[in-house]
């Protein structure tokens, strides 16, 4: 079968960058929507040469200009968005510029991470306000009628792993660790790359059309009393441990303004709420992504704690 050609937007972000390698790597005609700033930005530049030199080919606009977009998209048959949370809503003009154009067989929107339709935040206004605007979005692929597949990779290993998810830390506790809540609450921790591989091989898979794609590898789901122990076999010592409970996190989260609060934000959702791993991946709506794509091999929490020690 003839490989899809890719669009990737935000090909200069971390993850975004991940999904332009990804798409090259396994042979799809690659295309990346680049703002014109990103070109005399040295660290953007340098991307956007190695995926030059890679084949990708590169086109000059931006989520808010309509020429440009409809340009872009008219060249490919699927579309990735890999922008920041913060610029979710500026995908409504590109939604809409591919149903006017009708001929992608699929959109992946920026929305990577937890599933926001399953977090508990209520009572967590900067939360809500965070994931609201990937709600909405997803909402208007469905009243579109766009065909489309959702991520949910839950946490980049590269946010709170590297401080074993304590706050403020940029590299794993040797003496203290805090514990919040009971400890016992798995989340899923995942690589860019993986991600970024696992979301390549969807595009042509007619199983994840109008689906939300799950990645929960083993290896990749763990508590914070795991992952403590886990750290503590690789370094030969017992950390001392400090617990705040749900109500003293709870605190201290309304009493940091956002987006100092971020970190202590996602701990509570993944750790204290369980947002990642309370409810089973279920037909018809959910699919699992290691069980579908049993051949991709991906970063274990474990092999990436060994870079730290």
């Amino acid at each position: 079968m003839e490989k899809s050609k890719i669009l990737i937007i935000g090909a200069t972000g971390s993850l975004g960058y991940h999904l332009a390698e990804a798409s090259l790597k396994f042979c799809h005609p690659t295309f990346a929507l680049v703002r014109h700033s990103a070109f005399s930005h040295p660290h953007k530049a340098q991307k956007l040469h190695s995926l030059s030199l890679a084949g990708a080919t590169l086109l000059k606009g931006s989520l808010e200009d309509e020429t440009t977009i409809a340009e872009a998209v008219s060249l490919v048959d699927v579309v990735i968005c890999a922008v920041s949370a913060k610029q979710s809503l500026l995908q409504k003009l590109l939604i809409r510029v591919i149903r006017q154009l009708g001929s992608i067989k699929r959109f992946i929107p920026s929305e990577f991470g937890s599933d926001p339709t399953r977090a508990h935040v209520s009572e967590l206004d900067d939360l809500h306000n965070f994931y609201a605007p990937k709600i909405e979005i997803r909402r208007l692929l469905e009243a579109e009628g766009i065909p489309h597949t959702i991520i949910s990779c839950n946490f980049f290993m590269r946010i709170l792993l590297p401080s074993l998810a304590q706050p403020g830390l940029d590299a794993p506790p040797r003496d203290k660790v805090t514990i919040y809540g009971d400890g016992n609450t798995k989340g899923v921790f995942m690589k860019e790359s993986d991600v970024a591989a696992f979301t390549i091989n969807t595009v042509d898979d007619p199983r994840t059309l109008n689906k939300v794609l799950y990645l929960r590898p083993p290896g990749n789901v763990c508590s914070l009393n795991e992952l403590v122990e886990m750290w503590e076999i690789k370094i030969a010592k017992k950390l001392e441990r400090l617990h705040v409970s749900e109500g003293e996190l709870l605190q201290k989260i309304k009493g940091t303004s956002y987006p100092a609060n971020f970190e202590m934000l996602f701990i509570y959702s993944a750790f204290i709420k369980g947002d990642h791993t309370y409810f089973d991946i279920e037909p018809p709506s959910g699919v699992n992504g290691t069980q579908l794509y049993p051949h991709l091999k991906y970063t274990t929490i474990s092999e990436f704690l060994d870079t730290l020690v």
